[in-house]
């Protein structure tokens, strides 16, 4: 006899995966040069810790949400948390940079556990809480970005050792495995997987990331820069052309060019360009020396961190369950449409409003509760769409389109700020205009995607949207 359902705990334990991923892929983004001083290792070479947890998270994703399917999600789910808990203590005790980017790569396999977790959501949780719940553990994801923000900031004062922050990791992901233990155990729908599906994927994100965050170091119009993304072309299409073929593919065809799919795929991307333009934006402009540029606030990471940021964290925490209230009410289509705004409206502000604390602050949270509505409402308008066979797979599908946005987003920003930057003396800084531009260009693209959202997805669609929340367990994908 199946154990009852308890939803809390199964919320909590899908909502704690989501922000270790989040977590993970941020936390050591603003420590890179103290991890490159204290290894002796150079900037582009420390520049593959985080690059190489993107890769593996390009790889593992779509193959770990079938698998998932086929064998049942408690398994794969314990089974990614323990290669991730080994990553995060090799990271957290390794001397060399080699070993390093190695654990990272472990630790990317983590972010295949979010399109699991609302596989798992979806056929457990009963219809009514359904949409609510996922929009709580989607919001994790806003969430688990903002506090490794702040946690590095904390752990890394005094000249800290970077390895603080893998040891956080470590912490959060054992209790993420301990919670993963109380899971309901449900079969697997049998079938195959689609592994030469899988590699050819793999091939073709991992071509493609990977000059899109080395670029600003190898040269934007450099040959190997230009060799990978025609590689990335050419590997993409023919993956399309061998899934139409495929009898069990890994991702249907169909699924990908059903519109309402198509568009929030694209405002995923939309939201992880914005969001890491509007981190990393943020984090760079309030440490500008003002005696220097004239901008800024002067500020140490620990302000940084408990100042700037840690509100938008804070805020961040309890909009997903009023997303999901909302979401009742006007369905996640326009929930998306609005978050996008939202989003749009507090980067417009950034790039005009700056010059005081309470207006960067003020902006800054407003972009960041808009951003976790929309990490909130994205799993939702995707369950409206597919059978519950797909859901694992067309969440693993937003999940990439969300990393390959904040790789393109972070690419940018970087390049822009090391583009554009006045000469002090010894120091160059990046200059006003260079902070303006960058938000600038988020406002502009959560525009976009909130355009898309509401000119592409009809809106009838959420009438429908209930039908496969209540059907039967659908066949496996074809």
């Amino acid at each position: 006899m199946t154990p009852p359902v308890r939803p809390r705990l199964l919320l909590l334990a899908a909502a704690a995966a989501s922000f270790l991923l989040s977590l993970i892929q941020s936390i050591p983004v603003p420590v890179l040069p103290q991890i490159a001083q204290q290894l002796g290792a150079d900037a582009t070479t420390v520049g593959w810790v985080s690059t190489a947890t993107l890769l593996a998270a390009s790889a593992c994703t779509p193959l770990l949400g079938r698998l998932g399917h086929v064998v049942g999600i408690k398994p794969v789910f314990i089974g990614t948390l323990i290669v991730t808990l080994v990553g995060s203590l090799l990271a957290a005790t390794v001397q060399d940079v080699t070993w390093l980017i190695v654990a990272r790569v472990l630790q990317g396999t983590s972010f295949g556990l979010f399109p699991l977790g609302m596989s798992l959501l979806r056929h457990e949780l009963p219809p009514a809480k359904l949409t609510g719940g996922m929009a709580t553990v989607a919001s994790t994801l806003g969430v688990g970005g903002g506090v490794a923000l702040v946690a590095s900031g904390l752990l890394m004062q005094g000249d800290g050792d970077y390895r603080r922050i893998f040891w956080l990791c470590v912490a959060v992901t054992a209790v993420a495995l301990a919670l993963a233990f109380t899971l309901p155990r449900r079969a697997g729908a049998g079938g195959r997987v689609d592994v030469l599906g899988a590699v050819v994927l793999s091939a073709g994100l991992v071509s493609l990331l990977l000059p899109i965050s080395q670029g600003h170091t190898w040269g934007w119009t450099s040959a190997r820069v230009l060799l990978l993304f025609t590689a990335a072309v050419v590997i993409l299409v023919g993956f399309y052309l061998l899934e139409r073929r495929t009898a069990a593919p890994l991702v249907s065809v169909e699924m990908l060019r059903h519109r309402p799919i198509l568009v929030a795929n694209l405002a995923a991307m939309a939201v992880g360009f914005a969001m890491f333009a509007l981190q990393l934006s943020t984090s760079y402009f309030v440490q500008s020396p003002r005696a220097y540029t004239g901008f800024g606030f002067s500020a140490t990471v620990l302000e940084t961190s408990l100042v700037f940021l840690l509100p938008g964290a804070a805020a961040s925490v309890v909009v997903g369950p009023l997303a999901g209230v909302l979401m009742g009410r006007i369905g996640p289509r326009n929930v998306l449409a609005l978050a996008c705004g939202l989003a749009a409206a507090g980067m417009a502000s950034l790039t005009l409003l700056h010059d005081n604390r309470v207006e960067t602050i003020t902006a800054f949270v407003v972009a960041s509760c808009a951003i976790a509505m929309a990490y909130a409402a994205m799993p939702a308008l995707l369950v409206s769409h597919v059978q519950p066979a797909e859901t694992g797979i067309a969440n693993s599908v937003n999940s990439i389109m969300r990393t390959v946005g904040g790789t393109i987003g972070g690419a940018l920003v970087i390049t822009i700020l090391a583009a554009r930057t006045h000469s002090y003396g010894s120091l160059a800084l990046p200059t006003e205009n260079a902070f303006r531009l960058s938000y600038g260009i988020g406002a502009v693209i959560f525009a976009i995607g909130g355009l898309l959202v509401l000119l592409f997805i009809d809106r009838p669609a959420r009438a429908r949207a209930e039908e496969p929340l209540v059907a039967a367990p659908a066949p496996a994908v074809v």
